[in-house]
């Protein structure tokens, strides 16, 4: 069964909650109800007897999770009921079921926000369980090491939403470029962009972005500083570095685009309800982009990882990570459908028939994606890629008026303040 709540519609914004913190204390949280005192004792299989199982995710991930659930059902005498919660109502959904002890069997999280989650104990430890997988090196390093907390394993990977850029190789061809050819540089991108630009087609537009929404940018602006050899936060995750050489480039370069008009009109009060809408209806010439919306396109686009600032790639790997719940007393027959999940079965015949992205390296080049070369690209470059981890991450980074936000707009748009101290700004929330 697949419960949807609906409440208007959820903002995308690249697959990355716009979520504040817990709506509640979530003290003694740690420890679940029966089910995990003896995940040691769960087959590597985990247990299928006809259980009823609750699973909990965001509506981003909807058409994954219900692709997912409906396979699951149908091979399995478990069953899972899946219920989508809204982007702005999720966070506060599951700080109050931590803070009741009714929490699902299972439930996904913002891959950024698996950190906090994990380190107040709303999952349960499944070290033991992985480890016993032959795979388990193999398993996207970003998802993992965001639900690792003192050596111990939390979550797996979900689902995988990758920022690559993308462009139409149409609108690309007319502008004077090989459609084949990927932009190696930002300069190579901006160039691009304004070529498209300037071929005065009507509403059409070279680039795009969400210049109001934080979540898109740093899906999308991380990955170009990564590729450049630099990082967006010191190893513990409470200092910002987004000053960096690489960093200030890439500022300089939107700064000039939109300088110049070649942002799409509205990108500056973009906040990430509609910020791919323009490249979707064939009007952008070239964007960093979701990769999970690569099926939905109806014109051929070119796909590769997102450039440094003097060669090379990298992708920020997003998306939702999951893990059985603190309050689940199924552990074996959550973990039934988990090691089910990441099964090459699965990966391949469920997830990459379909156009996604799998969560395991081993699978990248499989059959269904051997058959269009774009998606072994995006598999390949989720290898290239990083997801960085702080506790405070949703504060600094994602939520409205976000410390981060405020620093792009200062340097894109000039509306006032330092870099010195909008990074510093970052910092003082990552810190606390």
């Amino acid at each position: 069964m697949i419960t949807t709540i609906r409440r208007g519609t959820a903002m995308r914004a690249a697959g990355l909650a716009v979520a504040g913190a817990l709506a509640v204390g979530l003290t003694a949280c740690s420890g679940g109800s029966g089910g995990q005192a003896a995940v040691d004792e769960i087959p590597a299989e985990g247990v299928d007897d006809g259980s009823t199982l609750s699973l909990w995710t965001r509506a981003p991930i909807e058409a994954q999770a219900k692709l997912l659930v409906e396979e699951y059902n149908a091979t399995h005498e478990n069953q899972v009921e899946l219920t989508v919660v809204p982007n702005d109502d999720y966070v506060a959904k599951v700080g109050a079921a931590a803070g009741s002890g009714g929490l699902p069997d299972l439930f996904a999280a913002d891959v950024v926000y698996v950190p906090n989650w994990a380190g107040q104990g709303l999952f349960q430890d499944i070290s033991p369980l992985v480890e016993q997988l032959d795979y388990a090196d193999d398993i996207n390093a970003g998802h993992m090491s965001a639900g690792t907390i003192d050596d111990a394993e939390y979550t797996l990977p979900f689902v995988l939403d990758l920022s690559v850029m993308m462009w139409n190789k149409e609108l690309v061809e007319q502008a004077g470029h090989d459609p084949e050819k990927a932009p190696e540089t930002i300069a190579e991108f901006a160039e691009i962009a304004r070529d498209v630009d300037a071929l005065g087609l009507d509403g059409v537009s070279g680039t795009s972005t969400g210049l109001n929404c934080g979540g898109c940018l740093l899906f999308t602006w991380f990955p170009s500083i990564w590729a450049s050899g630099e990082e967006v936060l010191s190893e513990d995750g409470t200092e910002s570095l987004l000053d960096g050489e690489a960093a200030q480039e890439i500022y300089r370069t939107w700064k000039g685009l939109v300088d110049d008009g070649v942002v799409a009109p509205g990108s500056e009060d973009e906040t990430g309800a509609t910020w791919v809408a323009g490249f979707q209806e064939g009007k952008v010439g070239i964007m960093p982009y979701p990769a999970t919306l690569l099926p939905a396109l109806e014109f051929d686009a070119g796909v590769a990882g997102l450039p440094a600032v003097d060669g090379g790639a990298s992708t920020f790997v997003g998306g939702d990570s999951i893990g059985i719940s603190k309050d689940s007393e199924l552990s074996a027959q959550a973990w039934n459908f988990l090691a089910w999940m990441m099964s090459e079965e699965t990966q391949v015949d469920v997830l990459a028939a379909n156009g996604n992205v799998v969560s395991r390296g081993d699978l990248a080049d499989n059959e269904h994606a051997s058959a269009d070369p774009r998606l072994v690209t995006i598999n390949e470059v989720a290898a290239q890629g990083d997801t960085p981890v702080a506790v405070n991450f949703q504060q600094a980074f994602n939520a409205a008026g976000s410390p981060w936000l405020t620093l792009v707009r200062n340097e894109v748009l000039g509306e006032g303040g330092t870099l010195e101290e909008d990074n510093a700004a970052i910092t003082e929330i990552l810190s606390q």
